[in-house]
């Protein structure tokens, strides 16, 4: 039976799409950010902007949950125990991945740097198996074919390895550890205020560095006011609380193989808006993708033998 046509599920694989599809037509914007600031005071003004668009949304929702809000002074102070400590981890974790990607993104290929941080689809599973979570078969083979279809899409370039390579390396091991740990509070705490709180932790975190590497000015960030809006609001507040929200239903490794699509949508961006060439090689990549997908979704008995809930 096909777990992706349950009605829970279908809404969490639309939120994660829609995550995937945001993150890979953003890639123009990070870009063109990047023309005006470095990539601390771009990712502190992103961040902040994406917990400050947030604030509106938290505040309708808690008006309209006063009435029937029943927890117990302590339940509530628990909650926010809970939500303090997620926020901050999740957020120190985004800190970390994307300033790591960001700066990366000066040096490295397009494609190279794409293919390298989507290796996270390669991350959450491993560290899923290391915190001893078995993993379906049907999942594993999703993974493998995912990987094949980022290889074909892109990584174009098969140059030597470079310092950045390492260090993309290093942000698809946090951005895997991110996922774990979202999947972790998602399930505790509020997806909004969770995204929120993770927003404005990483903006904290990304200031000294900003004024110890950096030189930001107002006018430089006014200047490149629309990439750095559409990053922030769209790319981080809407995105990421998306993730937030489709992890609630699904695996952290199923969550990842939905995510990794961002570089499918980055390409069918440069096709629609740049009108970027579509090649035999990256329509191969896209099969492979679209395969792992649906792969990850069917539980079927020869594959699948012996069923169990706590399977990745």
């Amino acid at each position: 039976m096909m777990k992706f046509f349950r009605a829970g599920v279908i809404y969490s694989n639309l939120a994660l799409l829609g995550a995937a599809c945001i993150w890979g037509v953003s890639f123009v914007a990070q870009k063109a950010g990047m023309e005006y600031v470095g990539p601390f005071t771009f990712n502190a003004a992103r961040t902040f902007l994406g917990g400050l668009s947030l604030l509106p949304v938290i505040a309708v929702f808690k008006l309209l949950s006063l009435k029937n809000d029943t927890r117990t002074p302590e339940e509530k102070f628990e909650q926010h125990k809970t939500l303090a400590a997620g926020g901050m981890l999740c957020g120190l974790l985004l800190f970390g991945a994307l300033s790591i990607n960001q700066y990366c993104m000066i040096y490295a290929p397009a494609g190279k740097a794409g293919f390298i941080t989507s290796l996270y689809i390669i991350f959450v599973p491993l560290i899923a198996v290391f915190m001893k979570k078995k993993l379906r078969i049907n999942v594993k083979i999703s993974v493998l074919l995912a990987v094949t279809g980022l290889y074909l899409l892109c990584f174009k370039n098969t140059g030597h390895v470079e310092f950045t390579d390492v260090l993309l390396l290093l942000s698809a091991f946090v951005f895997g550890l991110h996922i774990i740990t979202v999947n972790y509070y998602s399930h505790r705490v509020s997806s909004a205020k969770l995204s929120c709180v993770q927003f404005f932790t990483a903006c904290i975190l990304s200031l000294p560095l900003m004024f110890m590497f950096e030189n930001p000015q107002i006018a430089d960030i006014m200047r490149g006011a629309k990439p750095v809006l559409f990053s922030g609001v769209i790319a981080t507040g809407v995105a990421y609380t998306l993730q937030i929200l489709g992890q609630k239903g699904t695996t952290p490794v199923v969550a990842s193989l939905f995510m990794s699509l961002e570089s499918v949508f980055a390409m069918l961006g440069g096709i629609v808006l740049l009108g970027e060439v579509f090649t035999i090689r990256e329509a191969a990549g896209c099969v492979f993708m679209i395969c792992a997908i649906l792969l990850s979704q069917i539980r079927l008995p020869f594959l699948n033998p012996r069923k169990s809930d706590r399977k990745y």
